[in-house]
């Protein structure tokens, strides 16, 4: 056959990519296998009922056909008074387009900011699509590792010295897949700063905004000042309205960008179904599973956290947010993925190898908090067990 272009082929690079553990455990399990999967982010219980409800009405109701480009006027009316809450500034829906999910968001904001030869600083720890995303666009990228010391909060002198005359942007995530880090406002004014004076882009991913642990709230760096011009954030239902396989998200920034954007709908994704737009609004309004969905992972977080505290040579890092929590086990394997395969094959429970997602993580290893309370207590006990009897391969 002809050859594919060079953009669709440089997207994932050849080899490995650090995700073999979980699905070596996911075909385990489909065997049946008892596995316990502490690997991936995907929650363990339904949408609420409420939105599937109001799907099934929509559908019965003859709502399916192509709609706006940019997404239902009243569903980008709900998705902006949401980013008014997200990012506390004030938002209309002239400044939203609606997605498909998170990820298009993404792809979205990337392809609206960078152009091929283009370059992007992206702070690590780093949810694992965002260098396949660059490189679709044809720009190059620099990651800037957050160290596990500092409890992963970014230095922005070392991303300052990442940059180069054609650098266009500066991608975050707070609260921050993997490490469940919730960034400070001394690190995102930091940031801010630079942003403003170099007149860069700021791509702020805050899907897990809802999802915060007690005591932590949220800042967006759209409300800093000078930053609501230059910012993009990126939303999505999945982690907070339980909604991972509906496939909804958006994208906030500047009318002006905004509008450009609906264009790259209408090559791309010729706009969202109409039944699921309709759910998702009403979800929207009326916050279906918001504060439940937090609440769950916030005692999830607390008693897992409960659960392993004091257990000898493992060091939590991060873990503030989200639905992770990030264990440094480098005082007893210096490598991750061979404590991942170790613990799969002793105790048959999977967890991501931090260097999955970045340099940064690399020593540690990522648990998903997508179980039930009792499930995440087992583990909890099956992890001691293997750390109290661990033997490193390189003792």
């Amino acid at each position: 056959m002809p050859s594919p272009s060079a953009r669709v082929s440089g997207i994932l690079p050849s080899g490995k990519d650090g995700w073999e553990v979980h699905f070596a455990a996911l075909t385990r399990k489909q065997a049946g296998e008892p596995i316990v999967m502490l690997s991936v982010g995907d929650h363990d219980f339904d949408t609420p009922s409420d939105t599937v409800e109001a799907a099934i009405r929509h559908v019965r109701a003859g709502h399916h056909h192509y709609t706006q480009l940019p997404g239902l006027p009243r569903l980008r009316e709900i998705m902006a008074r949401q980013s008014t809450r997200c990012t506390g500034v004030e938002t209309t829906a002239a400044q939203v387009i609606a997605t498909p999910g998170g990820q298009a968001a993404l792809f979205a904001a990337v392809q609206a900011t960078c152009d091929p030869g283009s370059h992007a600083v992206v702070v690590a720890p780093y949810y694992a699509t965002y260098p396949g995303t660059f490189r679709v666009a044809g720009a190059d990228f620099t990651v800037v590792e957050a160290r596990p010391e500092d409890g992963f909060q970014p230095d922005p002198t070392v991303i300052e010295a990442a940059i180069r005359p054609e650098t266009r942007a500066i991608l975050i995530n707070t609260p921050n897949n993997p490490t469940g880090a919730v960034y400070s406002r001394a690190s995102l004014e930091a940031i801010a700063d630079i942003c403003r004076r170099r007149d860069l882009w700021l791509l702020s991913d805050e899907v897990y905004w809802t999802i915060t642990g007690e005591g932590r709230e949220h800042l967006s760096p759209r409300a800093l000042p000078g930053m609501a011009e230059r910012t993009l954030v990126i939303n999505s239902m999945s982690k907070s309205h339980g909604m991972t396989g509906w496939r909804i998200g958006w994208l906030t920034g500047p009318e002006t960008l905004i509008t450009l954007l609906i264009g790259l709908n209408l090559v791309s994704t010729y706009g969202l179904p109409d039944f699921v737009s309709r759910a998702a609004l009403e979800a929207l309004d009326n916050d279906w599973g918001v504060a439940e969905i937090a609440e769950r992972y916030a005692r999830r977080r607390e008693a897992f956290l409960a659960a392993i505290r004091n257990l000898p040579s493992v060091t939590v890092r991060g873990s503030e947010g989200g639905m992770y929590v990030m264990l440094d086990i480098s005082a007893i394997e210096a490598d991750c993925e061979t404590f991942a395969w170790n613990l799969l094959q002793a105790e048959k429970i999977a967890v991501m190898p931090g260097s999955s997602f970045g340099e940064a993580a690399a020593g540690h290893v990522r648990i998903s908090l997508c179980q039930p309370e009792d499930v995440l207590a087992d583990a909890a006990a099956r992890l001691k067990r293997f750390v109290a009897g661990y033997r490193s391969r390189a003792a």
